[in-house]
């Protein structure tokens, strides 16, 4: 360091001991490109001291202006119109894939083939065959694998897997969990998009929703036996993007299910995208032998807790407690107690658990979703599917 007129200089080689670079190749520049980008460069001041530090190295869609632009907005060196062409930069280590389910299986398979570390969006894939391919590529390349359930990584979340783990509920016998948004209902004259388009994106709400509060429910259950679902689909065709004609709409626009857990609990899933004032509710109740929790959401800063036989009866009640204190999960690196935090710090905490597994060897089960998280939850995504078609329960078989 150069020390001149009282100021002293921190440039120059880095620092021996210093974290190690993750070079990161990202695949989509949209909603989840802006969402990871924003945590990747996050990281090493806020996780600090980071277990590595994200290089920016490529970002990569179909549309080269619109890539271009990413790559400037959030500091990417440089942009490929073409995901086989980044695969092949040596300096990428990460592939990260945030584009539309459609493109899920196929760059992550021959991302890991390549000996890329893989980070994939949820769903995993359209159907469980395509997650089952995605799996043995990961395995078979002995690559680390990380599905994007980012629920997991709020911390009131991990505080109530940390009080289910520690027996203090007992029991489980009921978890319930909905998850609730409104953005394709009439008002908003959403034209046909990929999201309503089987062939791209396997499922609708039961997928991309259904599967957030999936994942939840194996996280802090256990694993599910079976299931009985219904699905249905309330507008049957949307207008073309361009306005010329329509098209018929081949997904769900909302499910229910119910669910045989291998513990012995039951559980409810609902998910709608026709849930009006909903932005984006998602919530989750577990009651056990000796106390339930609740949460929402849209106040993910706070957890209720109840006990059963708490003194003094005259209190006794769900408690609001706000998971802020430096002794709840990942609080620590952010602000003093009672200072919130939001949605987007959930990539923040994702992202450098699955860079502290690649640095430092470390089993990215069970605190994140692996691939065959993913794929576990697509074989349970089709069942209720396919419960829903036969109008039977479905005995879950991975």
């Amino acid at each position: 360091m150069a020390e001149k007129q009282g100021f002293t200089s921190m440039a120059g080689p880095r620092a021996t001991g210093a974290a190690p670079e993750i070079g990161i190749g990202m695949l989509g520049y949209a909603f989840m490109g802006k969402a990871h980008s924003n945590a990747f460069k996050k990281i090493p001041y806020m996780m600090y001291p980071p277990a590595a530090v994200p290089k920016l190295v490529a970002i990569c869609g179909r549309d080269g202006e619109a890539a271009a632009a990413a790559a400037r907005r959030y500091g990417y060196e440089g942009y490929y119109t073409d995901w086989r062409r980044m695969l092949e930069d040596s300096r990428i280590q990460l592939f990260d894939n945030g584009g539309p389910n459609d493109a899920h299986a196929e760059p992550c398979i021959e991302a890991a083939k390549a000996g890329k570390h893989v980070f994939c969006e949820k769903p995993l894939a359209r159907n469980a065959e395509e997650a089952k391919r995605m799996l043995d590529a990961a395995v078979k390349a002995g690559v680390k694998h990380q599905a994007a359930f980012n629920y997991r990584f709020v911390p009131a979340v991990r505080q109530a897997y940390e009080l289910v783990r520690s027996g203090r509920l007992g029991r489980l016998y009921h978890f319930r969990a909905f998850y609730l948004q409104e953005w394709i209902m009439p008002h908003y004259n959403t034209p046909m998009i990929w999201r309503t388009d089987k062939k791209r994106c396997g499922s609708g709400a039961l997928g991309d929703l259904g599967s957030h509060i999936l994942d939840l429910g194996r996280f802090l259950m256990g694993e599910v036996k079976a299931v009985s679902g219904m699905t249905k689909t309330f507008i049957s065709e949307r207008p073309l993007p361009d306005g010329k004609g329509m098209a018929k709409v081949d997904v769900d626009d909302a499910f229910v299910a119910v669910l045989e857990f291998a513990n012995g609990g039951i559980g409810t899933l609902e998910a709608s995208r026709f849930a009006a004032g909903h932005k984006n509710h998602g919530s989750f109740e577990i009651n056990g032998e000796k106390g339930s929790i609740r949460f929402n959401l849209e106040k993910l800063n706070e957890l209720e807790v109840f006990w059963v036989g708490e003194e003094p009866k005259e209190t006794q009640g769900f408690h609001e407690v706000i998971v802020t204190e430096a002794h709840h999960p990942f609080i620590a690196n952010w602000w003093p107690h009672g200072h919130l935090i939001g949605w987007e710090h959930t990539f923040v905490h994702e992202f450098h658990h699955l860079l502290d597994c690649i640095v430092n060897k470390k089993e990215v089960a069970p605190y994140a979703a692996t691939f065959e998280d993913g794929y576990r939850n697509n074989v349970i995504c089709d069942a209720i599917a396919e419960s829903a078609a036969t109008k039977r329960q479905i005995e879950v078989k991975f």
